[in-house]
C-alpha cells in the first residue's frame, strides 16, 4: 500500500496513472488470491509509513466513528495541503510520531476503526483507476498491487475485482469519492485551478459539513435551488446528506451543472 499512496499522495494524475499501469492489470473475470487476518505473518505490516490520502466521504466516517467534530479530526490526525494542478483541498492522514511511523488508528489485534476504514484501505490490494468516458460515467481499472512484504496473497482465497469490492463495501465510497475526483476532473479541463476563496468553499462543503450546515442556515442557501422541504430536513440533519448537497452545490455554483440541484428560476411575470 505503501508505494501506491506515495504515487497519490503527489496528486498528479500523469503520476498516478503511470504508476498503476506499471503494475499488472487485473482483467474483467481474472482472479487473484488475497486474505488479511491476524493469523497472516505480516499482519499490520502494511500500516505504517503511508501516505493516505482521505477524501472527505473517508474523512466523515473516521470521524464519526471517533465521535469528534471535523475540525478537531483535522488538527489530531490530518495534514491539509492543497492540490497544485487544480486548488482542490485534500487530506492525509497523520502518521504517529515515532520512527515505525504507525497509523493512528492500528493495534496489535489490528484497525479499531476497521468498519470506517479508508476506502484505500479497504481496496487493497487492488489499485483502482478510473476516467470519465464520453458520456461522463466511470471507466474502471484494476491492478494488483504486490508488495514484497505482504503474505495475504499466499492465502486460498480468491477473489475477482467485483466480488472484493462488494467484499469490502466499497460501493458507497467509491461513489461519494468519484463524484469528488469528477469536480477536480472538471477543473483540470477548464485548465486552470480554483482560486482561494473557491478552495475555502470545496473545504468547507466536503471536509466540514458540520460547518457547512450551519453556513445553509445563515446564507440561507436554500432559496437559491430548487430544493423539497424533505431534501432540507436531511441536509441539515445528516452530515452525509449534506456532503452530497455540497457536491451538488459545487457543481452547480462552479461549472453551472444541474446534475443534482437546479437554480431557482424567477417566476414570469
Amino acid at each position: 500500500m505503501k508505494d501506491l499512496n506515495d504515487a497519490l499522495a503527489e496528486n498528479e494524475a500523469d503520476a498516478t496513472e503511470a504508476f498503476l499501469k506499471s503494475l499488472p492489470e487485473l482483467a474483467p473475470g481474472e482472479s487473484f488470491r488475497f486474505a488479511c487476518h491476524p493469523n497472516v505473518p505480516c499482519f499490520n505490516a502494511c500500516c505504517s509509513d503511508l501516505r493516505l490520502m482521505l477524501t472527505p466521504y473517508d474523512a466523515l466516517r473516521l470521524r464519526r466513528a471517533l465521535g469528534i467534530s471535523a475540525a478537531d479530526f483535522i488538527n489530531h490526525f490530518a495534514t491539509r495541503f492543497t492540490a497544485p494542478d487544480t486548488g482542490f483541498p485534500m487530506l492525509q492522514l497523520k502518521m504517529r510520531d515515532e520512527p515505525r511511523k504507525r497509523c493512528p488508528f492500528v493495534t496489535p489485534e489490528g484497525c479499531k476503526v476497521y468498519p470506517d476504514r479508508p476506502g484505500a484501505c479497504r481496496t487493497y490490494p487492488l489499485g483502482r483507476a478510473t476516467k470519465l468516458d464520453e458520456e461522463g460515467q466511470v471507466v474502471e481499472q484494476f491492478f494488483v498491487v504486490r508488495e514484497p512484504h505482504c503474505r495475504g496473497f499466499e492465502e486460498a482465497s480468491t477473489w475477482d475485482a467485483p466480488a472484493w469490492l462488494a467484499d469490502q463495501d466499497l460501493a458507497r465510497y467509491n461513489d461519494l469519492n468519484d463524484r469528488y475526483m469528477r469536480l477536480m476532473a472538471l477543473a483540470r479541463g477548464k485548465g486552470a485551478a480554483l482560486t482561494y476563496k473557491q478552495g475555502q468553499m470545496v473545504w468547507l462543503a466536503q471536509y466540514e459539513p458540520d460547518a457547512f450546515q450551519a453556513f445553509i442556515t445563515r446564507l440561507d442557501l436554500f432559496r437559491l435551488v430548487e430544493i423539497d422541504e424533505e431534501r432540507k430536513a436531511r441536509v441539515l440533519a445528516d452530515e452525509e446528506a449534506s456532503l452530497i448537497f455540497g457536491l451538488d452545490w459545487l457543481e452547480l455554483a462552479f461549472f453551472g451543472l444541474e446534475t443534482g440541484l437546479r437554480r431557482k428560476r424567477q417566476p414570469m411575470p
